[in-house]
């Protein structure tokens, strides 16, 4: 589906919240390694059609926060899975146009994959035609913990008065800042829940949830899912127009 067929009511930022790797390759027999190859290659088809959407954000839950508990071996095999994929993309994303940012708490990686996602960061920067923000080690509630502790230690430090605290203020320190609140976040492979993800910034935004596992999550499916967002009244606590 092309651009003008998408109404100017479409969704300028698309959260989604990429589930089903795993199951996707068991139910082939297969390592659940091989299904989170198969979901990059879907990130891939993804990025390169959301900007004929309309879309202009783009965010994607790659690991949570509690992702940590599962086996040292998914894990492992994650974050070399990220490392390459950085590696692999930075120029043909730069190239597309697409700026490339990362949320979420980067401590606990290794310096290495710290350093492939500032460098990708830094390339990509003057690009504008989509904003790709990629969730690695993210959490909701982790990122409002953190933003709450930097604002008390700007009250602390006199940079801030405790009655300018406001939700500005809060917003302001989260990783997302300077991208617009998600209009629509999808997840997919058939679960009803959001998962700590983008908990703050999804307080208004509309939700998908598909039966389709991520790697065979389409582009077309993609443009149904913002064919139907185009339709609906978003109110924002208001009521409908007569």
């Amino acid at each position: 589906m092309a651009a003008k067929d998408i109404s100017a009511r479409g969704p300028v930022h698309v959260a989604i919240i990429m589930d089903g790797n795993g199951r996707w390759a068991t139910s082939r027999g297969w390592p659940r390694l091989i299904g989170h190859r198969r979901g990059a290659n879907r990130v891939r088809s993804i990025v390169r059609a959301a900007p004929t959407l309309g879309i202009r954000y783009l965010t994607i839950y790659a690991f949570s926060t509690e992702n940590w508990k599962r086996s040292t071996e998914e894990v492992l095999g994650l974050m070399s899975l990220f490392a390459r994929y950085i590696r692999n993309e930075a120029d043909k994303l730069h190239d597309a146009g697409v700026c490339v940012r990362f949320i979420g708490a980067r401590e606990r990686l290794e310096p290495a994959l710290r350093d492939l996602m500032a460098g990708i960061e830094e390339k990509t920067r003057h690009c504008s035609r989509l904003t790709l923000t990629i969730a690695i080690n993210y959490g909701g509630r982790d990122e409002l913990a953190r933003a709450a502790r930097r604002v008390a230690e700007d009250v602390a430090a006199g940079r801030l008065a405790a009655a300018d605290v406001d939700e500005r203020a809060l917003a302001d320190r989260l990783d997302t800042v300077g991208l617009p609140d998600p209009d629509l976040v999808i997840r997919t492979s058939g679960e009803s829940r959001i998962s700590n993800y983008l908990l703050w910034q999804s307080a208004y935004s509309e939700f998908e949830f598909t039966d389709t596992l991520w790697p065979d999550f389409t582009p077309d499916e993609l443009a149904k899912l913002v064919a139907r967002f185009s339709a609906r009244d978003r109110r924002f606590g208001g009521v409908a127009a007569e």
